[in-house]
C-alpha cells in the first residue's frame, strides 16, 4: 500500500495502457514490490474493457478509462491527474529493474533536482544511459526519466508527433530546467515492440524537426545526428551483438550532477 496520506507523494507513476491487461498487471506487480511505498500509481486506460477495468478496481490506483487520443493524450492526461514532487511514466507492460528503485532514487534526490534519469535494461542487456545533451536524442529510455512536476508548468506532450514527442517534451523541459541528476542505477525494465520501434523511420524524421524547432544544434549538426542514428538502427538489426556492446561501454560507476 502506498505510503502517503493525504501529503504529496514523492513520485507520481504514470501508466499508459490499451488493451494489455497482461503487462498492465505485470507492471502493477513490481510496483506493489518496492521497498519504498512513496509514491501514487495513476493509470490511463484507453477504454480496453472490463478485463482491464475489472482489475484496476482491485488495486490503489487513481484511474480512468475513457477514450483518447493516443498514447501522448493519455500521458497528458496523467500529468493533470499527478500529484507527486516527481513524474515517472511507466506504460503497461514496463517494470521497474528491482525492488529498491523508489528507495534508491529518493535517497539521491534533493530539493534542487529538476529532473532525474538512470540506466534500463532491454532485451535483458543494461543498457546505460549517455550523458543528458538532449540534441543527440534521448539519451536514455522515456521510462526511466523523472521531471519534477511543479517544473512542468504549462508543458504538455505535443499532439502533432506520433513517435517523437518524448523527445519533444523532453527536449523543452530540459531548456528551461538544466538541473539534472544522472543516477548509475537501473530505473526499469523497457517492454520492447512499441511503436517507436515499429516506425524508427518516422521517429528520427520528427527528431530531426524537433531539433530544428527547438534550435538545439546547427542545420549541418542536425544532418549529421540524423544519419548517424539511423546507422546505429541499421547496425542494431544487422550485427546486434556490435550494437549492444557499443551501447554498454558508456556505463559510469558514480552518479552525476549536471548543472
Amino acid at each position: 500500500m502506498p505510503e502517503n496520506t493525504g501529503n504529496t507523494p514523492f513520485l507520481s507513476i504514470v501508466t499508459v495502457t490499451k488493451d494489455d491487461p497482461d503487462g498492465l498487471q505485470r507492471t502493477s506487480a513490481r510496483i506493489r514490490q518496492q521497498t519504498c511505498q512513496d509514491f501514487e500509481w495513476v493509470v490511463i486506460d484507453g477504454d480496453s474493457g472490463p478485463q482491464t477495468t475489472d482489475f484496476l478496481e482491485k488495486t490503489d490506483a487513481k484511474w480512468v478509462s475513457e477514450p483518447d487520443s493516443g498514447i501522448y493524450d493519455a500521458m497528458n492526461k496523467g500529468i493533470a491527474r499527478a500529484k507527486g514532487q516527481f513524474i515517472l511514466f511507466l506504460n503497461a507492460g514496463d517494470t521497474f529493474a528491482d525492488n529498491t528503485v523508489i528507495e534508491q532514487i529518493k535517497a539521491a534526490s534533493s530539493a534542487q533536482t529538476d529532473f532525474i534519469f538512470g540506466d534500463s535494461y532491454e532485451f535483458g542487456r543494461y543498457k546505460p544511459a549517455r550523458s543528458s545533451k538532449i540534441e543527440y536524442g534521448m539519451f536514455t529510455h522515456h521510462q526511466a526519466m523523472l521531471y519534477h512536476r511543479d517544473k512542468l508548468g504549462e508543458l504538455r506532450y505535443d499532439l502533432r508527433y506520433e513517435i517523437a514527442s518524448d523527445y519533444d517534451f523532453t527536449a523543452r523541459f530540459l531548456q528551461a530546467n538544466p538541473n539534472t541528476l544522472h543516477l548509475p542505477l537501473a530505473i526499469c525494465e523497457f517492454q520492447p515492440g512499441g511503436i517507436s520501434q515499429q516506425k524508427a523511420n518516422l521517429g528520427r524524421a520528427e527528431q530531426h524537426q524537433i531539433r530544428k524547432e527547438l534550435k538545439l544544434c546547427s542545420n549541418f549538426k542536425n544532418a549529421f545526428i540524423t544519419g548517424v542514428q539511423a546507422c546505429l538502427w541499421r547496425l542494431r538489426k544487422a550485427v546486434p551483438s556490435l550494437y549492444w556492446r557499443l551501447k554498454s561501454s558508456g556505463n559510469t560507476a558514480h552518479a552525476v550532477s549536471q548543472t
